[in-house]
């Protein structure tokens, strides 16, 4: 497995010289180790320049399916070896910045410790990615999952609420119901549309609306400073806003109202032998979530 593990160290690094430098080899012998994988296999895996290697189509593809073969035989390996039970390896994460920054690296960071074998590469940002083509081995999502192959474990959910500052509120008065709202400025996070569809719980009772968004923005940290800025109302997770709504520097608004919360979820490859570092991972961030008052 010399080759194929050289080739996946290449794909992942994007260098000859990177997949060199893991695996402690002189990049020449990387080079022939991948030249010689494609004459076995009679296709262009990757794409050279000087810049650096990346996979063609074909290659894509093959890195795809190797990372699963690789991954499924080193937890095996472990398991009949009597590591199974001791992370090991690389362990590749993504999760939503803010999100991310807050909850999961500092997870990351005691397993880590914990685990003089393992090494981390986290990825945070704001889209999905498809875990296969990335290489990634878990990934943390907020929302409803889409239809797929992957497992997933709840992690627990993230409870929102709708905000705005004390100052906005002096300018605009303040909302008595639901109808009041298409009167007022909403920052929102990113942009779905012309306008922003959410819904209420109210005794009991489902209430639908619809409004207008005219500023969106992708970070969360920069809707929080919009909204203690008084620049408008925002319907966010609890999390980003519980200290600011403690200290009384923004203020919750209809309160009487549910808003749903959105499911949290740990989502993975379906492997016959799951490795431990995805399920120390896991465990831990089940653990970290359940201290946090704010996600529930």
């Amino acid at each position: 497995m010399e080759e194929e593990r050289a080739y996946l160290k290449v794909v992942e690094s994007g260098s000859l010289k990177g997949a060199g430098e893991h695996l402690g080899l002189d990049p020449s012998v990387v080079s022939r180790r991948i030249a010689s994988l494609e004459d076995r296999l009679g296709v262009q895996l990757l794409h050279r320049s000087t810049r650096g290697s990346r996979p063609t189509d074909a290659g894509q593809r093959y890195y795809e399916g190797l990372r699963q073969i690789v991954d499924n035989l080193d937890a095996l390996e472990a398991n009949v070896a009597g590591r199974g039970e001791v992370p090991h390896g690389i362990l590749r994460v993504t999760a939503p910045l803010e999100f991310g920054a807050r909850f999961v690296v500092p997870v990351l960071d005691e397993v880590a410790q914990a685990a003089p074998e393992l090494e981390v590469d986290i990825q945070l940002g704001s889209g999905f990615v498809d875990l296969d083509a990335a290489g990634i081995d878990v990934a943390i999502r907020i929302g409803t999952l889409r239809d797929s192959a992957l497992r997933a474990r709840r992690l627990g959910s993230v409870p929102r609420v709708l905000v705005t500052s004390p100052d906005y509120l002096k300018t605009h008065g303040l909302p008595k119901s639901h109808e009041d709202l298409v009167n007022h400025a909403f920052i929102g996070y990113r942009r779905s549309g012309p306008v922003f569809r959410t819904s209420f719980k109210l005794d009991g009772r489902s209430v639908d609306v619809e409004l207008p968004i005219p500023f969106t923005v992708n970070s969360m940290a920069a809707i929080v400073e919009l909204v203690r800025q008084g620049r408008g109302l925002h319907f966010g997770p609890l999390w980003a806003f519980d200290e600011f709504i403690q200290s009384g520097e923004l203020v919750r608004i209809l309160p009487e109202y549910e808003l749903p919360s959105y499911p949290l979820h740990a989502v993975y490859t379906p492997r016959t032998f799951v490795p431990a570092k995805i399920r120390v991972f896991i465990d831990a961030m089940v653990e970290h979530i359940g201290k946090h008052e704010t996600l529930r």
